[in-house]
């Protein structure tokens, strides 16, 4: 019964306007606004949630992923737009903060409100 059914992912923000010009300014994603949620549109169709809830604890995991092409040019943007990128001990990141070991090409950084984001190209 599910299965055939659209499903999103919802993400707690401490303060919205802030988390809006956030997604929007910063990061450059399409949004809009409805019953004082906001919604991130990405570019495959699928949609993501904000919602305000100040007393919001972020995860210690990653909640949003964003799948690129050359991640070595979408960092230096994000940098260069004020993002800051996570160092997490054990991790071979290097000198950017880009992990390249096993698996995908991945660079971490957090919203407004602690929530941690990524992006990630594949080998």
């Amino acid at each position: 019964m599910l299965s055939d059914r659209s499903a999103y992912s919802g993400i707690a923000v401490k303060d919205m306007g802030e988390a809006k010009r956030f997604y929007d300014e910063t990061l450059g994603l399409r949004t809009s606004e409805a019953y004082g949620l906001v919604w991130l549109k990405h570019g495959d169709g699928a949609r993501t949630l904000l919602y305000e809830q100040p007393e919001a604890v972020p995860g210690s995991y990653t909640v949003l992923n964003f799948e690129i092409d050359d991640i070595d040019s979408v960092v230096d943007w994000l940098g260069g737009r004020g993002v800051s990128f996570e160092r997490y001990e054990g991790m071979n990141q290097d000198e950017r903060g880009i992990f390249r070991d096993e698996g995908p090409h991945i660079a971490w950084f957090k919203d407004p409100s602690g929530n941690v984001l990524s992006v990630l190209q594949e080998k």
